[in-house]
């Protein structure tokens, strides 16, 4: 599983695309002394402090833990998209389908394309229309599409024909969601529209839940209610849906009658509980660690302020340490002065405006109740995400401070830093 093996760190080395140009010369004229190879030999983590780790096992503990929860004849799909929430995309979707799943889910075309080129062979479908310029990729790269208008479906299938291929696709059915998809109440009259054509496959039909993850269920049962009359009404009118599937994160493991056919495993592929409900019902490993190295450790007098603003003013007796991390990793602004970073097995106040490419926090010099002194070093490891011995700090802990969702606080980790995979 793991990559290229950094000897000294032990963690996956990635390549980080850099090629010196051949003579290439220092300002004063003089030819630069490094080689090629050794300048391209420096690790990320040796270019700026700061990088994300990625546990795949995890990812496949993940999946085998949902996969418990299912009927053995139900398929499982890991959705990959936005880059695996931030997790890698590709070797995420090898993790997973290495521990069981069947299909793999992406929102775009080019997220497909990216998981054909790296080698995967696993049925890959797009959650949305595409649009109708794309048709030749989806059939060149057999990606499956979600369909809801018919004109992309006489398109897609036209093209097919003339190439003598088949074109499978999904029929997306808007239970209630109102985002995309055919009308519960009119899949009737759509099939009637497209099933003509001698190319199409409708392999499976789906819908999405808006409120699975909700304390309250009304909506959720309505959607649940007008989705299974819609496929019951296919199968009467002698229409194979196909493989049927409506599941989120959320709803397989609340809702087991909701199955289906197959489920689609997001959020909670990468350790993250949808809602308070499920975490008594399944015990989910987060994959992601967020780690960075203090660059700069200063006493700084009492009274004088940090950051920009200088909403906090320093006690005295304290430390600050500054961290190569803000808003442009993905450090978001809007913790400033509400989080904490761990250090040496103990949390410590995040202080100071986070900036957009460095952040600060304060360690305490004065005794705390015989609780051990921490010296913080230029070099010393922080955990911004992740734990260490008994303290840690979470992106569930990071989103409930935004105001926002798991999904949004890890996918901006992937903004700048690097990624290491083990």
């Amino acid at each position: 599983m793991e990559e290229i093996l950094n000897g000294f760190t032990g963690f996956a080395k990635k390549n980080s695309g850099f090629t010196m140009p051949k003579n290439a010369r220092t300002p004063e004229g003089t030819v630069v002394a490094f080689g090629e190879q050794e300048l391209e030999s420096i690790d990320d983590r040796d270019r700026r402090w700061s990088w994300v780790e990625i546990n795949l096992r995890a990812i496949q503990q993940n999946t085998l833990n949902i996969k418990r929860l299912l009927r053995p004849d139900t398929k499982l799909m890991a959705v990959v998209k936005a880059d695996a929430y931030g997790h890698g995309a590709v070797r995420c979707a090898k993790a997973s389908l290495s521990a069981g799943a069947d299909w793999l889910g992406v929102s775009t075309v080019n997220e497909g394309i990216e998981l054909r080129n790296a080698g995967l062979n696993a049925p890959i479908l797009i959650l949305a229309e595409p649009p109708m310029e794309a048709i030749p990729l989806l059939l060149s790269y057999r990606i499956t599409p979600a369909v809801f208008h018919p004109e992309f479906a006489i398109a897609y299938g036209e093209a097919a024909d003339r190439h003598g291929m088949r074109a499978p696709f999904h029929l997306a059915v808007n239970t209630g969601m109102n985002r995309i998809g055919v009308r519960h109440d009119e899949v009737l009259d759509f099939m009637q529209q497209v099933a003509f054509h001698r190319a199409l496959d409708l392999e499976g039909t789906f819908t999405h839940f808006a409120t699975s993850d909700c304390e309250e269920t009304f909506d959720f049962k309505i959607q649940v209610r007008r989705f299974t009359e819609a496929i019951n009404a296919m199968k009467a009118s002698g229409i194979n849906p196909g493989i049927v599937h409506a599941a989120n994160s959320a709803a397989i493991i609340r809702y087991p009658e909701t199955h289906f056919d197959m489920v689609r495993l997001g959020i909670s592929l990468y350790g993250f509980h949808p809602c308070k409900e499920t975490r008594r019902l399944i015990k989910l490993y987060p994959a992601m660690t967020v780690k960075a190295r203090i660059t700069e450790v200063k006493t700084v007098p009492m009274s004088e302020g940090v950051s920009y603003g200088m909403h906090y003013r320093s006690p005295g007796s304290v430390k600050i340490c500054t961290l190569p991390v803000g808003y442009a990793d993905g450090y978001r602004r809007g913790l400033s002065g509400r989080v904490s970073v761990v250090l040496a097995g103990r949390r410590f106040p995040q202080v100071g405006n986070i900036c957009m490419d460095q952040c600060m926090f304060e360690v305490d010099l004065r005794s705390q109740g015989g609780m051990r002194r921490v010296d913080p070093r230029i070099g010393d490891v922080v955990t911004l995400v992740g734990a260490e011995g008994d303290a840690f700090v979470t992106i569930d802990e990071q989103a409930d401070i935004c105001g926002t969702i798991q999904h949004e606080i890890a996918i901006g980790y992937s903004l700048r830093m690097p990624r290491y995979w083990f």
